[in-house]
Order: structure tokens, then sequence, then C-alpha cells
């Protein structure tokens, strides 16, 4: 797989260029989680940064470049995305 170097603003990677892989498309991730681990040895923080583009083009506004933008309020990806998916809780099944 390709990767693209990639900025990083804010949070932990502010001001760092690091290279992300990128799909068949050329895009990077819509998100990059970077895990963070306790000192003590308690559970880890994970700062969730986002993507959007560096730059657009002047004519058509096509993205030129992408850059991540820490998410201070942003919750890791993982467990069930859609609500149909999740199992109920305490209400009977049947129809």
């Amino acid at each position: 797989m390709r990767s693209e170097d990639t900025l990083f603003s804010g949070g932990p990677l502010d001001g760092r260029v690091l290279p992300v892989l990128v799909g068949p498309t050329g895009r990077p991730p819509k998100s990059y989680e970077v895990p963070v681990p306790s000192p003590d040895g308690g559970p880890g923080v994970v700062h969730v940064y986002r993507l959007e583009p560096a730059a657009v083009t002047r004519r058509l506004r096509l993205p030129r470049g992408w850059r991540y933008v820490h998410d201070p309020d942003g919750r890791p990806a993982g467990g069930l995305k859609w609500p149909w998916s999740r199992p109920d809780s305490g209400s009977a099944a049947g129809g």
C-alpha cells in the first residue's frame, strides 16, 4: 500500500508530519487515533484526529492535500456503529 506524508495540527502531534497509509483512491482515512498509555499504568488516553483538506483549488474547489486536525471531543472508533445492530437491552424479543 502507498503512504502519504500528512500534517497533524493540535493535540500531542501538533506540527508533525507522519506517513499515513492511503486507500486505493489516494485518500487517507477519515479519522486517525493515537493511543497514549498512562504513566501510572492505568487506562490510557486515545487522541482522535479528523481529516480535513489542507487546501483547495481555486476554480473547482477540489482538495489539494490533506491534514489531520485534533478533535478533543472525538470518540475513538470501535464497537457497534449502527443503532439497529445493537442488541436489545431489557426489551422482550418478539413481534
